[in-house]
């Protein structure tokens, strides 16, 4: 998978549309208020914040090969910055069909690139497109300090301290459960102060074979969980570029806790056994036969009609005993300028405007994770998503693990690491052999990488 769109982009276009129709009647009534929610009274009272911008017309491209539609384009970002910015042709290509190495390849130049934390790195800089906007961060006062600091931080890690984009939104994980069954089969709710033992735990209680149905306790998404690792155990030594797989003891911890301890009920077994395969994010939504499912926060507004059909609620993700009152790390998209771009000052307007209270506040209210730190725009969260009756403050109600540094290769070696965690889960190795082999083609795989 490449963003977060991957696992669902087939199916989520219909559902997306719907939520077009949405946006644009809240797109309308945000412009009648003259723009006094992104803002205090005061500042929306001066004449010269009622006073239109004259701008040069320009083409602002967007890409990302991360599969995303229009729709979702469109309903997130597209329809409010064309309403913002008439000078500007505002366009957006999507990738499905046309990689990022075809775009290079037919010099189609596009002015920002946006991906998600890792992805964006990985392909970014391969592709030579990198862009440090330090100077125009500057020059248009964007306010760093503004921003949650983890999410700076990890630009200015991968980047040697350059500013090569730019947080637009973020996500982390949070733990959806399935009311249904846990009503079913009379286990209480989990709770945001739980812990994986505990949660684990109660996952056993919810494992059983009933009337021909078997139900599992919990699974999750392999890769996300490698993505936003809770232990923050960084893939690689970035000085010694060497895997840590073997050598770090919490991968250890990583690996019996989230990859083994839930898949040991003979129910998981068996069922693992006779289909050939995992459970998955369908069995919790589609065939609602998993009690509990750690997942991305942006599952809320991405699949709204999949999460209309059952009776489901969040809580924060379980800590590890030793962090408390710890989640995921925050799970960026970065949107940066690129070098080619021709329209670079209209694209940083665009972007500067993309992190104002007023952008970040109107994600907010469609339940989209904002990047800033700001209490006005935080508490504005979710009150226009369907599902604002939702237990929806467990987004923020653990602190983010750090980001662990990560380099250009780190997408690849996650791909490798997931691996050895589906090896791990099918019962197909102990742990010791898996992190030993796992070492050995993670050395393989970087000594590859630093060749090219």
């Amino acid at each position: 998978m490449k963003g977060e769109f991957d696992m669902f982009a087939k199916k989520n276009v219909a559902p997306v549309a719907i939520m077009l129709a949405t946006v644009v009647l809240a797109s309308a009534c945000s412009g009648e208020n003259g723009g006094k929610r992104g803002g205090s009274d005061s500042d929306s009272a001066r004449p010269e914040a009622q006073t239109p911008v004259k701008r040069e017309p320009a083409e602002v491209v967007f890409y990302s090969n991360n599969n995303d539609p229009t729709e979702s384009f469109d309903y997130r970002f597209g329809n409010t910055l064309r309403q913002k910015f008439p000078e500007y042709t505002i366009k957006y290509i999507q990738s499905q069909g046309i990689t990022l190495e075809q775009m290079i390849a037919t010099n189609t130049t596009f002015d920002i690139f946006f991906q998600s934390i890792g992805n964006y790195e990985n392909f970014m800089m391969p592709a030579a497109l990198e862009y440090d906007m330090t100077d125009l961060i500057r020059e248009h006062k964007v306010d760093l300090n503004k921003f949650e600091p983890t999410i700076i931080e990890a630009v200015k890690q991968a980047s040697g301290g350059k500013m090569y984009g730019l947080p637009i939104f973020t996500s982390n994980l949070v733990l959806y459960y399935n009311k249904t069954l846990f009503d079913k089969f009379g286990v209480p709710y989990p709770k945001s102060n739980a812990t994986w033992e505990e949660t684990i735990a109660t996952a056993k209680k919810m494992a059983r074979s009933e009337g021909g149905v078997s139900y599992f306790g919990l699974t999750h998404s392999q890769k996300h969980m490698f993505r936003l690792n809770p232990l923050s155990i960084p893939n690689a030594d970035l000085a010694a570029n060497a895997p840590t797989i073997n050598k770090d003891e919490r991968w250890k911890t990583f690996y019996q806790t989230l990859f083994m301890d839930p898949f040991q009920d003979p129910v998981v077994t068996d069922y693992m056994k006779t289909s050939g395969k995992i459970p998955d994010i369908y069995d919790f939504t589609d065939k609602q036969r998993v009690a509990m499912f750690p997942y991305l926060s942006s599952l809320i507004y991405a699949w709204e009609q999949q999460l209309k059909a059952f009776n489901w609620d969040i809580v924060a993700l379980p800590s590890f005993t030793n962090l408390p009152n710890t989640g995921s790390p925050s799970y960026p998209t970065y949107f940066g300028i690129t070098k080619t771009s021709k329209s670079k000052a209209a694209a940083m307007e665009v972007l500067k405007y993309m992190v104002s209270d007023e952008f970040q506040m109107e994600l907010a209210r469609k339940g989209i994770m904002p990047v800033l730190k700001s209490d006005d725009v935080l508490k504005t969260f979710g009150t226009e998503s369907p599902f604002k009756d939702k237990n929806l403050k467990a987004v923020f109600e653990k602190k983010f693990a750090p980001n662990a540094p990560k380099a250009l290769y780190d997408a690849k070696l996650i791909d490798l690491y997931t691996t050895y965690g589906l090896k791990l889960q099918k019962g197909e190795l102990d742990l010791n052999t898996a992190l030993r082999q796992a070492d050995e083609d993670a050395a393989k795989l970087i000594a590859a990488e630093l060749k090219k």
